[in-house]
């Protein structure tokens, strides 16, 4: 779709500029692996989804392409360590070695920890590029920051180590999820709606459709787990079933998954429509989420 080409290849710009600034800055492999980790290609869901939202409610300046490259850092930060042998040990992340298997365990657990500091550089060259005001960053890194620590995303992954080989109910698996993929989607869509200086009911909707959105898109991906090819995913397929973890389809079946990522989406949209948010490019997000095949 248009607006996922559009972030990938203006993201993919502002990232590759990062890339090349900081393997100068930093010295050795180090920067080496950071540049390395940073380049990593992407689908550029979570930054489709902060230009749409940030459309959605009336943005128009280009700058806030480089707070959409700030989500996508997080977002890579994450995959090198969630790569890492003591996580999920995976050897193959969109189509490319893991970090650790190009460098090693320990310089790519490095470069990790300084993606974070990474995209708080990002995020102030988006909101000083938007113009805005110290008050709006701050809520913007924020939210970010939130959504990417032990509330959100490094909660979510301690809490899918400690379910490995056991059952959880599905309960479970939703309150897991809504941290270790959940949160970075609902914040990425929030973050559209605040550098857009969205009155608070419409970046609370943005919130809401990013919550339900980015369940959506874990039961997908689990659905992908089993149907796809590692050739298609990029990844490993089929690691779920081999570290017999809990996922949607163990649960629900590939019918009730589906049926159940599809629930959401349009929950998620309801909450655009309720709150009078513009909901062309999200939605179409949305279906795009849970209809892919990779």
């Amino acid at each position: 779709m248009a607006l996922l080409e559009t972030a990938r290849s203006e993201v993919d710009a502002r990232i590759e500029a990062w890339a090349a600034r900081l393997e100068g800055e930093v010295p050795g492999e180090a920067g080496a692996a950071l540049a390395y980790a940073l380049r990593s290609p992407g689908k550029r869901v979570r930054a489709a989804l902060v230009l749409a939202a940030y459309h959605a409610v009336g943005g128009r300046a280009p700058g806030v392409i480089e707070v959409a490259a700030a989500v996508e850092v997080v977002h890579a930060y994450s995959l090198v360590h969630d790569d890492l042998p003591c996580m999920d040990d995976d050897h193959l992340r969109r189509g490319r070695p893991t970090t650790h298997v190009a460098f090693d365990v320990a310089t790519a657990t490095r470069a990790g920890w300084m993606m974070v500091p990474v995209a708080a550089r990002v995020l102030v060259a988006g909101a000083t590029e938007l113009a805005l005001p110290a008050a709006a960053l701050a809520a913007m890194a924020t939210e970010l920051f939130q959504a990417s620590g032990p509330e959100g995303m490094v909660g979510g992954q301690w809490l899918d180590l400690e379910a490995e080989r056991r059952p959880v109910d599905l309960a479970g698996l939703v309150q897991l999820h809504r941290g270790k993929t959940g949160a970075l989607i609902r914040a990425a869509c929030a973050l559209g709606g605040l550098a857009a200086g969205a009155p608070a009911p419409h970046v609370e909707a943005l919130r809401r459709f990013g919550a339900d959105i980015g369940l959506a898109f874990q039961v997908a991906d689990d659905v992908l787990d089993v149907t796809g090819t590692s050739a298609d995913l990029g990844k490993t397929a089929g690691k779920d079933a081999a570290t017999d973890k809990s996922t949607y389809v163990k649960l629900l079946g590939i019918d009730g998954a589906r049926a159940e990522a599809d629930r959401l989406a349009t929950s998620a949209v309801e909450h655009l429509v309720a709150a009078g948010v513009s909901v062309t490019a999200l939605e179409a997000l949305a279906r795009y989420i849970v209809e892919r095949d990779r």
